[in-house]
């Protein structure tokens, strides 16, 4: 039997039952048999809360601008709702008997987890109740220690590594390990997620997947909203403990930073990702260190990345995932982007621009996916547009669209849809 746990938290019962819970509790809210009540405080609460939830929403989308793309209106709406029920439920506190107060607060609280479950549902961030209790958890274990030359797995050439994998006493579930990596950005954390197949010897060397975050977002990203640990495992049950390793850096800085995945005024981040995080991965794990074996891939900006490390370092990464990244590196605008990274220097931005080198150059040895939903007026056409100019430029490329919008409800399928396309582009099965 499922237990409730499990059950989902982006679509079925829950989720509309939060909706109809949250509806009901402002109505309770808003209606009071006092003339005062209808003419003075449910007007005032309901302009306040109105004209606060605008001037943020204005603060964020054109002032403060901390990522590129608008405020959804939808989420701003629950954020009203929000302010609302709990500016009404102020208001009620002190006139009510006990019993109300407590109906007050629990009408209040039905609001909030409605508008917390609209969020979590417009983004697909926690798809179970499991998976939003597990941002309370730790899963970190210590990486374990390299293994000298001769306790490495042999594959000859021209075979594959599945055709001579016959492993014992396999582990049922990879492992998860939270560390830092150093470089030109210091001590930056990542996690680092080691197969199955990685604990046996002689221990197989694995294609290498480098993960990155969207902006907001940090690496942990993946194995809370991303559902890295168990997706990873599912494939690598299905292949005899075998899938890549996954270490996702910490690309950003911050939530609210961007430096662009260039190397410009505002960070060495393309230095760091294409040098730094591939040196101390060839040192600390046992991997499989030809090009083609490694992949980079990102959702959102973490997706623009992927395709701008794979055009710079094409010798460092042979494959990329684009998951509804945009069409260039932007904080906004073109002119505002060349303006805080390279101080107003188009030519210089033009030169590590994929869409302008993709223009002068071919990548026959590159290979890629370009992944978008369905319902993003925003992200699915640039991608559009930078596969037909991957396409153009001689690159191996696919095109998938799914259903939903620039949310998880995407990039969770876009990535592991694409692991079979991945384990044979870089050699790990048939």
């Amino acid at each position: 039997m499922l237990s409730p746990l499990d059950l989902s938290l982006i679509n079925g019962p829950i989720p509309k039952a939060a909706t109809v819970a949250a509806a009901l509790a402002l109505t309770y809210l808003a209606i009071r048999k006092n003339r005062t009540w209808w003419v003075r405080v449910l007007p005032i609460v309901v302009l306040a809360c109105a004209l606060a939830v605008t001037g943020l929403t204005l603060v964020i989308n054109h002032l403060w601008k901390p990522w590129p793309e608008p405020m959804p209106i939808i989420l701003m709406v629950w954020l009203g709702a929000a302010l609302v029920a709990v500016s009404l439920g102020v208001a009620r506190l002190r006139p009510s008997r006990w019993y109300g107060r407590v109906l007050t607060v629990v009408a209040a609280v039905a609001v909030i987890s409605g508008a917390l479950t609209a969020t979590n549902a417009y983004y697909g961030l926690y798809p179970t109740s499991r998976a939003a209790l597990e941002v309370f958890n730790n899963p970190s274990v210590d990486l374990p220690d390299s293994v000298p030359v001769a306790e490495e797995l042999v594959v000859p050439p021209g075979k594959k590594l599945a055709e001579v994998w016959s492993p014992a006493d396999l582990p049922e579930k990879g492992t998860l390990s939270e560390t830092e990596i150093p470089g030109a950005l210091k001590g930056r954390p990542a996690w680092v997620y080691l197969p199955p197949a990685y604990a046996v010897k002689p221990r197989p060397r694995l294609p290498v997947l480098v993960l990155l975050a969207g902006q907001p977002g940090s690496p942990r990203d993946w194995y809370d909203a991303g559902r890295i640990s168990d997706n990873m495992d599912e494939f690598a049950r299905a292949h005899n403990g075998l899938a890549p390793i996954v270490v996702m850096p910490d690309s950003l800085g911050s939530l609210t930073a961007n430096p662009l995945c260039l190397d410009s005024k505002l960070g060495q981040s393309e230095t760091y990702l294409t040098r730094d995080v591939p040196k101390w991965i060839k040192e600390r794990l046992t991997v499989d260190e030809r090009r083609e074996a490694w992949t980079v891939a990102g959702l959102s900006q973490g997706g623009t990345c992927s395709l701008q490390l794979a055009v710079r370092a094409p010798d460092v990464y042979g494959n990329f995932i684009d998951l509804s990244g945009q069409r260039e590196p932007t904080l906004g605008t073109r002119a505002e982007t060349v303006k805080a990274a390279f101080g107003g220097d188009e030519a210089a931005f033009r030169r590590v621009n994929p869409l302008d080198i993709l223009a002068k150059q071919r990548f026959p040895q590159l290979a890629g996916v370009i992944v978008a939903g369905k319902d993003d007026g925003v992200y699915r056409p640039a991608g559009a547009e930078v596969f037909e100019a991957c396409r153009k430029a001689g690159m191996d490329v696919l095109w998938k669209e799914l259903p939903g919008g620039h949310d998880w409800n995407v990039w969770r399928p876009g990535l592991y849809g694409s692991l079979p396309w991945l384990a044979q582009r870089t050699g790990l099965v048939r």
